[in-house]
């Protein structure tokens, strides 16, 4: 071999050898960065749709549930008059599908009215 084809030999095996060292280290840092987390699940859609209405000194609310598990719904009134007693309805479950009517009233004035809702055991 002459001196020129060796310097060539020896310079591209230098190539090589430094390719390979930088490519190296980029592996081990890729295998050794830690996994990415799963993303948590998305939640469970819940929650019957309910819709009130104020007719004078009466409250009527109607709520369907559209998801597979069911709903705890209470309708609550606050009446505008500090004597009027409020009103707390008790629990009523809305099983999916169904579509539930709930009345309860004020003596004189509505305030504010909201409904709750709770998971079914």
């Amino acid at each position: 071999m002459r001196v020129g084809q060796r310097r060539a030999l020896a310079l591209l095996f230098l190539l090589l050898a430094a390719a390979a060292g930088l490519a190296a280290p980029s592996v081990v840092r890729a295998a050794g960065a830690p996994a990415a987390a799963p993303a948590p699940a998305p939640p469970e859609p819940f929650g019957a749709t309910c819709r009130t209405s104020v007719q004078g000194s009466h409250v009527t609310m109607y709520c369907h549930n559209p998801y597979p598990d069911a709903d705890r719904v209470r309708l609550h009134i606050d009446c505008a008059l500090w004597w009027d007693l409020d009103a707390d309805s008790a629990p009523v479950e809305v099983d999916p599908g169904q579509t539930i009517k709930l009345i309860d009233r004020c003596w004189k004035d509505v305030g504010t009215v909201w409904v709750t809702h709770e998971k079914a055991r």
